[in-house]
């Protein structure tokens, strides 16, 4: 990618549902996360079309004065059409076999396919570094395409907000701790 990339997961929300606002709490870490990333070049900001993720945005496209774009291929993964008791397991098991969907669902392969065509035109032309606003499942499973780490351990190990940050050469490095 010829861009540097900012893999953002969206800040605490109040659910699940795409139009799940964030909390209190998210609402701040918001706040933080705009502190945390504006003095980076950032020329663009794309995120998932769910309310978590553009709310995360807001904050920082309004100091930096940009439009938040979206991208329905930043949508989080479904793992199911129905939830299910043992869903941990299944996202275990879903991560270890890319091409495992359960009815309803999408296959890790079919999420990473579409998130990595949403990487590559957010960074397209870009004139800067692009912050990229999604959701955990999708940002682990992107995170192992792009460095080969283990998907599930990733998505376990992920706080909201959480910040990768993609050079153009490919390297990830997360940039947010919990103490930002």
């Amino acid at each position: 990618m010829a861009a540097h990339l900012y893999l953002i997961r969206h800040c605490r929300a109040a659910g699940q549902a795409p139009d799940a606002p964030l909390t209190d709490e998210g609402r701040g870490q918001a706040l933080r996360l705009r502190d945390r990333l504006d003095g980076l070049p950032i020329t663009r900001i794309v995120a998932s079309p769910f309310l978590r993720a553009r709310n995360s945005a807001a904050p920082l496209a309004g100091r930096l004065r940009l439009a938040v774009r979206i991208d329905d291929r930043l949508a989080e993964r479904v793992l199911a059409a129905e939830p299910a008791e043992d869903w941990r397991d299944r996202l275990r098991r879903s991560f270890a076999d890319p091409a495992l969907a359960w009815p309803g669902g999408e296959s890790g392969a079919a999420a990473t396919a579409r998130g990595r065509a949403a990487l590559a035109d957010a960074a397209d032309g870009a004139a800067g570094a692009v912050a990229i606003v999604s959701h955990g499942n999708l940002l682990a499973l992107l995170l192992h395409s792009l460095d080969g780490r283990d998907g599930f351990a990733a998505w376990a190990a992920l706080s909201n907000p959480d910040v990768f940050h993609i050079d153009p050469a490919g390297t990830v490095r997360r940039c947010w701790s919990e103490d930002d």
